[in-house]
């Protein structure tokens, strides 16, 4: 073999082997960028918390709780001994005391005591002496009395007429009804039912102890459903009212029938709200809920709600503020981004508190707009990043598309820049599924939904869930009309 060709062979097996090299590097390459996406969603799944995703503080890990009460017992220590002023926990001197003020004396029963001797010489009083005076002490104690369900036994004779010979039996009155249990009983079992979330198991056993009643678990639920078919028209007419508002707060969580997955949806007002169970909470729910509405829709930014125009749109800041805090967790620009965010959040949110005072909407309008005017660049400049700060270029782009959504609140009176109303509807509801685990039946979901509505609206109102059901059960046995909370 002469030199060239050795050459040649020396060439070709280099190029070989530089080939290779080349391909195993692009491998080596394609398999970090594989495995650093990995570890970028591990680490930010790890960072998830109640705080900056919407998992319940339930599901925090032991660590993050332990955080949590650590920073709140920080604030709280800094708050009663802030710098200057030594303040100690607990009301200050001269706190004007908040304690229960005493009725008047035509709404109490008066109940007269008497020293029975002198408390220096030992001398006893004479009867004479025991007249009430001038000064007297008073306390006044708020007490129950014996509580027993009254029964009613309603007994319907018949006479015959002297004339034909017929027989004529009574009628049961209005109002009596063919429940065993008269409209009060009956509210007072929907209120503890649907507002205090007494299951029915407990709620037979309640009855026992409270009225001296046996009351199955069967009649407990009858008692319900008969109240659900009372509560329809009512129920109707607040979807109506609801619905015919300038805007309203829409919300959803997750709900159980039969062991099966459900959605609760809610739409509010700050005088009213309904509930719906449905299958999921997909936009064809929505639909069904707030049919053709044409006002404003406050909710989160579920992808359920990308069809309705910014424009009668009002996304939710408080959600918003919790995503800033989590892209501020992160690393580089993202965490650049999101601590900027939160900054504007906090000014956003400050404008705000400051417009509930004043009340003057031309001031807010000029006070927002260069808030308005630096997210919008924040916004840009982070859509525009490359791939390797996806994350947050794509929250970026997202809250773009929906521009007129975030600022709703700033044109529109009745427009609230969060969906708390919503959010704090939907806290009893929560509750009561945690402790019932759902509906077992289509039955029980309307009375959910129906019982539900008149609690919160209620709440919202004022009023009295217990005074409302025992009024509508009195009218709906009576024939009458029945009364509304619209």
């Amino acid at each position: 073999m002469d030199r060239a060709e050795a050459e040649a062979i020396y060439d070709a097996g280099r190029e070989a082997c530089v080939e290779f090299l080349v391909e195993l590097s692009g491998r080596y390459e394609r398999q970090v960028a594989v495995l650093e996406e990995r570890i970028r969603r591990l680490e930010e799944q790890a960072r998830k918390d109640s705080r900056n995703s919407s998992s319940p503080p339930s599901q925090d890990p032991p660590k993050t709780r332990a955080e949590r009460r650590a920073e709140a017992r920080a604030k709280a220590k800094a708050w009663s001994k802030r710098e200057g002023e030594g303040r100690q926990q607990g009301a200050q001197e001269g706190h004007e005391g908040c304690g229960r003020k005493l009725l008047a004396e035509d709404q109490v029963e008066v109940v007269d005591h008497y020293p029975d001797e002198c408390r220096f010489c030992g001398r006893g009083f004479s009867e004479d002496q025991r007249r009430p005076g001038g000064r007297f002490g008073r306390h006044q104690v708020a007490e129950l009395p014996p509580i027993v369900a009254i029964f009613y036994e309603h007994r319907t004779h018949h006479l015959r007429c002297r004339g034909c010979g017929h027989k004529t039996v009574a009628k049961l009155p209005d109002g009596v009804g063919d429940s065993p249990f008269g409209p009060g009983l009956q509210a007072a079992v929907v209120t503890l039912t649907a507002r205090n979330r007494v299951s029915r198991r407990d709620m037979s056993e309640l009855a026992c102890d409270l009225f001296g009643l046996g009351l199955s678990v069967g009649a407990v639920d009858a008692i319900c459903q008969r109240a659900a078919l009372a509560l329809q028209a009512p129920h109707e007419q607040l979807v109506e009212k609801v619905l015919s508002s300038a805007a309203v707060n829409v919300d959803e969580t997750g709900w159980c029938t039969a062991h099966e997955g459900r959605t609760l949806w809610t739409a509010g007002t700050p005088e009213a709200a309904i509930f719906r169970i449905a299958e999921d909470r997909h936009r064809d729910r929505l639909e069904e809920l707030i049919g053709d509405y044409d006002g404003i829709v406050c909710s989160d930014r579920w992808w359920a709600y990308d069809h309705i125009d910014p424009d009668s749109r009002q996304a939710c800041w408080e959600h918003l503020k919790r995503d800033f805090y989590r892209h501020s967790q992160g690393l580089a620009e993202q965490r650049a981004f999101g601590e900027a965010g939160l900054e504007l959040t906090k000014r956003l949110f400050t404008t705000w508190d400051s417009f509930e005072q004043h009340q003057d909407r031309r001031r807010l309008k000029r006070e927002m707009k260069p808030i308005q005017r630096e997210l919008r660049v924040l916004l840009e400049r982070a859509g525009r990043n490359s791939k390797r700060t996806r994350l947050h270029r794509v929250f970026a782009n997202n809250l773009l598309k929906i521009w007129p959504a975030l600022f709703t609140f700033v044109t529109v009176p009745g427009v609230q820049p969060t969906n708390n109303a919503a959010e704090r509807a939907l806290r009893g509801p929560v509750i009561h599924r945690r402790l019932s685990h759902g509906t077992q039946s289509q039955d029980g979901e309307r009375f959910i939904e129906r019982a539900l509505s008149v609690s919160v609206t209620c709440r919202l109102l004022g009023r009295s869930m217990f005074a409302y059901m025992r009024e509508l059960l009195t009218a709906n046995a009576r024939g009458d009309p029945l009364p509304t909370l619209a």
